[in-house]
């Protein structure tokens, strides 16, 4: 399913999935890392899935929000 971005400020940027039962977040923490975490609710066809991981830079933040939407943790 594709995921359109619905929220685009300058410290969190949310794409949300078509079906809406599907989320990414990436957000700039207090220590200037960057969290992305994958959330897939519990009505969602395939069950309730979640992700997060931190990492050291926007640009390998936005990779991995690149990776999820392609192919989302399982």
């Amino acid at each position: 399913m594709e995921f359109e971005r619905t929220t685009d400020e300058a410290e969190l940027t949310e794409w949300t999935r078509s079906d809406g039962n599907a989320t990414i977040r990436l957000r700039r923490r207090a220590d200037d890392r960057f969290a992305v975490r994958y959330d897939q609710l519990h009505q969602a066809e395939d069950g309730r899935e979640y992700a997060y991981e931190t990492v050291d830079s926007r640009e390998a933040a936005e990779d991995l929000v690149d990776a999820w939407r392609a192919d989302p943790p399982a």
